[in-house]
């Protein structure tokens, strides 16, 4: 795999309900600035953030910067799926790092190792102890391919297998859990459900 030459763009998935943590994750704090930072932080170019559930009580919390865009995915009810082809549509350059909004605390780290090298047929995925997580690096020639592929319901995990995906270990830099924060009982944090972008 030859040494990267450009920039990736970046893609934050936002669009979610949140059921299980009991609102959208995209109203918390400073998960949105938080996960925007990490991809710019990283080296993306430019950021692509998905809204969805309550977009417009989300959208003044995306960061004020010439290098973010918020779009929202009118069927985010749909699925996880449906808001990654939203992103993807949205994607610009040869790459995309595509990460969650609930992974605050991911360090840098991970979206360095995971961008070490990449062309447009790169599939990298930050594995944890083996299992999957985020972030996810997709060359452009999978963008149209990869949301063909999609169903509203699952997201990326199936075709980055068929596809052959490279799992970059990062467990030395993160333990990559998600977190699902219920607003009664109390913090809990979860490995995630489904190891897809």
């Amino acid at each position: 795999m030859p040494p990267r030459r450009a920039s990736p763009s970046g893609l934050v998935l936002a669009a979610g309900a949140g059921t299980r943590h009991g609102g959208p994750k995209a109203l918390v704090s400073t998960w949105l600035a938080d996960a925007v930072d990490l991809l710019l932080d990283g080296g993306c170019a430019h950021v692509v953030v998905v809204l969805g559930a309550a977009a417009d009580e989300a959208r003044p919390l995306v960061p004020d910067d010439e290098r973010v865009t918020a779009v929202v995915a009118d069927r985010w009810a749909d699925g996880l799926g449906e808001s990654l082809r939203t992103g993807l549509a949205r994607a610009t350059g040869d790459a995309v790092v595509v990460t969650l909004v609930d992974l605050p605390g991911t360090p840098v780290t991970v979206v360095e190792r995971l961008t070490s090298a990449w062309d447009r047929q790169t599939l990298r995925q930050a594995v944890y102890g083996g299992r999957p997580g985020h972030p996810v690096l997709i060359g452009a020639d999978h963008w149209t391919p990869l949301a063909d592929a999609l169903t509203a319901d699952r997201g990326a995990r199936d075709y980055l297998v068929a596809h052959g995906v490279v799992e970059v270990e990062c467990a030395d830099l993160h333990d990559g859990l998600d977190e699902d924060v219920s607003r009664t009982p109390g913090p809990a944090r979860h490995p995630p459900t489904a190891p897809e972008p």
